[in-house]
């Protein structure tokens, strides 16, 4: 789990870095919950996120926002972080010029920046969603969402209102060509803190699911 730095669009972003078990892995890159808010890469749920992505095979990446951690810069609201993700995205692929496929996954705050970049980003071929914020930040750019993958809510969450992410569940769920795989964990709060290896056992079962089947 090499510790990175690479270039961002408001200076240098600290990461860490798995390498794939092939030429040819596919990647994933993990984004954290609100820098505010004491979201880091080393959050628990993106740490096992990311091992997730890792132990499969994948070239896996999470990184600090900017302004957090070692990362440069300052919070930009958002639109700045979207910046970053777009930039370790791009690193990540320059690492991996034969990768067979791109998937993206983020937590809370990092879950909205993470599907506004699926949306710029054609190649991006599925998604894990984590407690997306949809009563907080406007998630209609999805209009329609590109590519399939999954949505974990907690069912006792504090800050994101349970029905707010069942209607964006059934927006998205309306759209042909894709697939909305939804689930709650039942008695986890916004961070999933005791409740990571229920969190951890929806993820896994899903990436089974569309890896087997290879869609």
């Amino acid at each position: 789990m090499p510790e990175i730095i690479f270039n961002g669009p408001a200076g240098r972003l600290e990461g860490r870095y798995q390498p794939g078990k092939s030429d040819t892995a596919p990647v994933a890159l993990i984004l954290h919950p609100h820098p505010q808010y004491g979201g880091t890469m080393d959050n628990k749920a993106t740490y096992y996120l990311y091992h997730a992505f890792a132990h499969r095979g994948f070239a896996t990446l999470r990184f600090n926002f900017r302004g957090v951690g070692r990362s440069q810069g300052e919070f930009d609201q958002g639109n700045g972080e979207l910046s970053d993700a777009a930039s370790a995205l791009d690193w990540l692929q320059s690492m991996n010029a034969n990768s067979t496929g791109t998937w993206i996954a983020g937590i809370s705050f990092g879950a909205w920046i993470a599907m506004q970049l699926l949306m710029r980003r054609p190649e991006i071929q599925g998604f894990i969603s984590v407690a997306p914020p949809a009563n907080l930040y406007d998630f209609s750019f999805l209009a329609p969402c590109p590519s399939s993958g999954l949505i974990v809510q907690a069912e006792d969450d504090d800050l994101v209102t349970p029905i707010s992410i069942v209607k964006l569940v059934e927006k998205l769920k309306a759209q042909k060509s894709i697939t909305i795989d939804h689930e709650t964990i039942k008695g986890a709060n916004h961070f999933f803190e005791n409740e990571l290896a229920q969190l951890m056992t929806s993820v896994n079962n899903y990436l089974t699911k569309r890896l087997t089947s290879g869609r």
